[in-house]
Order: C-alpha cells, then structure tokens, then sequence
C-alpha cells in the first residue's frame, strides 16, 4: 500500500521511459545507418553497371564495324572466288586485279 500523494511518479519508471527512449534512439541511428549503406552499395553498383554496359556498348560498336568491313571484303572477293563456280584450278590469275588467288572450297558457306 502507497502512503501519500497517490499522483505522484514513481521515480523507476522516469528511469524505464529514458532506457527506453535511449535503446530506440540507439535503434533508430542503426536504421538510418543500415538505410545510408544500402543507399551507397546501390549507388556503387549502378556506377559499376553504368560502366560495364558503355564498354559492352563500345564492343558492340567495335564488333559492327568489324562486321560491316568483313562483309564489304567478302563482297570485294566473292567474283574473285573460284568457290562459287566450277574451276580447274588450285590457283587462278586474275588479270583484271592483277592478283593470283586460291580457291576456298572447305569453306562451309561454298559448299552446295
């Protein structure tokens, strides 16, 4: 039984309501530094990505390029090629390139 003013606080819990809002306080910095973290391992890792596809996009250039030159080589020589008709030859002379050429018949693409 409580002798006195019955209104009056009980100095253990003013004690329990500062732990308490010192543990939250404590919680909440941990949140927000968690969050902060999260924040920059995403940064980081869309910078890296950032990076990775403007490389993948300089390959992609670089190998069209590659394509687009192999092709117009490939179309200079195709009426060179003693692959896509019928020849007696191993090497042929072309005077009108001034240049002796082999035939290519392993090449999978001239085979019919």
């Amino acid at each position: 039984m409580r002798y006195g003013n019955v209104d009056a606080p009980d100095p253990s819990d003013d004690v329990k309501k500062v732990l308490r809002r010192e543990k939250n306080r404590i919680a909440a910095q941990r949140s927000r530094m968690r969050q902060t973290q999260k924040a920059d391992s995403l940064h980081q890792e869309s910078e890296n990505l950032e990076k990775e596809n403007a490389a993948l996009r300089r390959e992609v250039k670089r190998l069209s390029e590659e394509a687009k030159y192999l092709t117009n080589v490939l179309n200079n020589h195709e009426p060179l090629c003693s692959g896509l008709g019928p020849q007696s030859s191993d090497i042929l002379y072309s005077p009108h390139h001034g240049v002796y050429h082999q035939p290519h018949m392993t090449s999978p693409r001239y085979h019919q």
